[in-house]
């Protein structure tokens, strides 16, 4: 069984996609709450799935001061989100982030598991692949039954999922071009690589185009969606259009 870590901050105004809401329609809280739809439909996913969800949240204390709740902490957060999304939320672990940056944190957590509780394979995602499904889950964890890493090609050389049966050196492996960047960790550690097909991750407004087209243009071919995230696109009238060679998120 593959271990799914899904590394994620609460969804908060300013904290969640802060890139979104300076290039788009969507406000801050309008960022924030896709962010928890993208989180939920993730959660559902991988609870779906035959892996082990694992949500990996930083601490208060290591979020920056403006958006520390002091009613309710991250954990507590994410735990109501859990609640309202997963069928069995008692099979969901939570545990806190250790690391200075995303690298450190997910390097930590993947080595733990590896090496500390004797996984035999273990992967992170972020939470912002509208289209991991329950199939990519399972096809991620199939591949590294004869790969020692697998990874998830997205947009501007980021990676969706990242999937690991032996640890690499961690430092900076999350440096951009994220892809380029952990192939390169895996080779140094000679570990061989293997790849899942492309799937769109959502930080920009650009992002937020091929989302909010590839959602429309799904439903009406009736094919299946992602559901909390659809359900925001279509509650906030989120149509992309004919800007000449930019095409623009627009609110109808």
């Amino acid at each position: 069984m593959t271990v799914v870590a899904v590394l994620a901050d609460p969804p908060r105004p300013g904290l969640a996609l802060p890139r979104l809401a300076e290039t788009s329609p969507l406000s801050n809280a309008d960022a924030a709450a896709l962010s928890e739809a993208l989180l939920s439909d993730t959660l559902q996913a991988v609870e779906r799935s035959g892996g082990e969800l694992l949500v990996n949240y930083r601490s208060d204390d290591s979020l920056p001061d403006a958006h520390v709740d002091s009613e309710e902490s991250a954990e507590d957060a994410l735990r109501a989100i859990a609640d309202e999304t997963l069928e069995d939320p008692s099979e969901a672990r939570f545990e806190v982030q250790v690391g200075s940056d995303f690298s450190a944190r997910a390097g930590n957590t993947v080595t733990h598991l590896l090496r500390e509780e004797g996984v035999r394979s273990a992967a992170v995602v972020r939470g912002d692949a509208p289209f991991l499904l329950r199939s990519t889950v399972d096809s991620g964890a199939m591949k590294l039954r004869t790969n020692e890493v697998v990874l998830g090609p997205s947009t501007d050389g980021r990676v969706f999922f990242a999937g690991f049966r032996a640890p690499v050196d961690f430092e900076n492996a999350y440096a951009s071009p994220e892809l380029e960047t952990l192939v390169d960790c895996a080779n140094e550690a000679d570990r061989d690589v293997g790849f899942l097909e492309m799937q769109p991750t959502v930080r920009t407004s650009a992002d937020l185009a091929t989302l909010v087209s590839t959602i429309r243009a799904r439903w009406q071919a009736d094919r299946v969606v992602p559901e909390h995230t659809a359900s925001f696109v279509v509650d906030n009238d989120l149509f992309v259009a004919d800007n000449g060679d930019d095409p623009t998120v627009v609110r109808e």
